[in-house]
Order: C-alpha cells, then sequence, then structure tokens
C-alpha cells in the first residue's frame, strides 16, 4: 500500500492546469492509479485528483460505497475517469456542503450543476460515457475542478456557509475530515 501526501491549499501545484493523460494502461499509469486509491481509501476521501498529489495529469478518481465524511450520501461507482468533459443536462443547479482533502478541517456550501454527463476514458484507454445527477455529479465535478485548478473555496457564493467542521458540525468526529 502506498499511501501518497496530500497537498494542500496554498501549494502552487493546486492552482495548476493538468496536462491530457496520452498513454493507457501502461506501469506507470496503472502504479499511479493504484496509488491514487490507497490515498483515497486512507483518507476516508470521496475521490482525488491526481494534482492533490502532486501529479499534473487530467486524471481523477471517485466512489464509495458508503463514506464516514458523507454519512448520508448515497453509493457512487468506483471509477477512473481520465481526460474527462463535462457538459450539463440543464441549468438547474443545487447547493451541498462540500469538504476537500486538500482544504481539511473546512467545509462550504458549494452550488453545482444538479446533473451533468460525462466522458473520458478508464486506465485501459476503454470510453467512459454516464448521465448522472445528485451526489454522483457533485463528486465528479467537485474533482474535475481539481484538473483546472480550482478548490471548492473559490465557488462558494455564501461565505456564511463556510467554516471548520468542529464547529459547524460538532457531532461529527473532526480526524474523519482530515
Amino acid at each position: 500500500m502506498t499511501v501518497r501526501e496530500i497537498l494542500k491549499m496554498g501549494d502552487p501545484r493546486l492552482l495548476r492546469v493538468a496536462e491530457p493523460v496520452k498513454e493507457f494502461n501502461t506501469p506507470e499509469l496503472n502504479a499511479l492509479i493504484a496509488d491514487m486509491f490507497d490515498t483515497m481509501h486512507a483518507a476516508n476521501g470521496a475521490g482525488l485528483a491526481a494534482p492533490q498529489i502532486g501529479v499534473n495529469l487530467r486524471l481523477v478518481i471517485y466512489g464509495f460505497k458508503q463514506n464516514t465524511r458523507y454519512p448520508d450520501a448515497p453509493p457512487v461507482p468506483e471509477t477512473v475517469l481520465i481526460n474527462p468533459k463535462l457538459r450539463p443536462l440543464s441549468s438547474e443547479r443545487e447547493e451541498g456542503w462540500e469538504g476537500c482533502l486538500s482544504v481539511p478541517g473546512l467545509r462550504g456550501v458549494v452550488p453545482r450543476f444538479s446533473s451533468l454527463h460525462y466522458e473520458g476514458f478508464d486506465q485501459f484507454g476503454k470510453v467512459i460515457s454516464r448521465d448522472v445527477d445528485g451526489f454522483h455529479a457533485r463528486v465528479v465535478q467537485h474533482e474535475c475542478d481539481h484538473l483546472d485548478g480550482i478548490l471548492y473555496p473559490m465557488r462558494i457564493e455564501d461565505f456564511s456557509q463556510f467554516g471548520y467542521v468542529d464547529v459547524l458540525f460538532p457531532e461529527m468526529d473532526p480526524n474523519e475530515d482530515d
């Protein structure tokens, strides 16, 4: 198990626009993806983008059956998504609380498209094409933002709904949100 260091907000590497992945199913790519899943699981994350571990590639992973950081969230299929393209299915947006492994201890309400179509590739170069909504759509948008150098606090519209987890959600174990 290789758990990588997760970069934190303030690190300039999180603000870069990531480069496309050009080769699929290589030993290096497969090892990176395995490390990303190890890192995400060790941190109880819902997803992780390669830039969060200092790798400037358009690669995100996400998915869980149940997540302690988002106990009310429905399951999201475990996915490797490379060179993603997102397209909203409507202009409807919904607000929801978000946290981030690169912004530990904080949460904020972020507006996101309610439903979207996304496509890209898995690690073997097979096309992925899905229409999703709800929390699944939120996770994909959050993770793909990392590929464009965007952290969720940059999307917050009402900073009265942004703060420390232990203040906003005292019933939550703050160690679960690192």
